[in-house]
């Protein structure tokens, strides 16, 4: 969003059919971080809908394809990488906490995932200070 913040490279070595789908999300999320904040609310919480809580596992290894497959994606453009590990974990049929955050002093923005209220990929620094102010948490079907 606005704060340079340079991701690792994966923590583990990524499955090549995982690779694909990565692709696929990476791209979705290039195309969906460029519409406008409410539009994007309504489409990833309609995503979101029925899908499991992702575990923190589940969602760490959305994120290792996600930086694997993408090299703007281990850069600067942390809302294109938060959109496309949120998608890559829905394929599966989970879903993370999706979260963007900003703080006004010096402002800042970031958006990241997580589980349980834990980020999952981030340095603690990165979000600390952060205020939420979109949050879209997984919705499971309730029967």
């Amino acid at each position: 969003m606005t704060t340079p913040i340079f991701m690792p490279t994966p923590s583990t070595q990524v499955r090549w059919w995982w690779k694909p789908p990565a692709w696929c999300a990476v791209a979705a999320g290039r195309v969906l971080a460029k519409i406008p904040p409410a539009r994007l609310r309504r489409v990833l919480e309609s995503v979101s809908a029925g899908a499991r809580p992702a575990t923190a596992q589940e969602a760490q290894r959305a994120l290792d394809a996600v930086l694997s497959s993408s090299l703007r994606c281990r850069g600067e453009y942390c809302l294109q990488r938060s959109i496309a590990t949120a998608l890559l974990c829905r394929l599966a049929g989970t879903w993370p906490e999706f979260r963007v955050g900003a703080q006004s002093q010096p402002f800042r923005a970031h958006a990241w995932v997580s589980v349980n209220g834990t980020a999952v990929g981030e340095l603690p620094e990165t979000i600390r200070g952060l205020g939420t102010l979109l949050l879209i948490p997984p919705r499971p079907v309730t029967r």
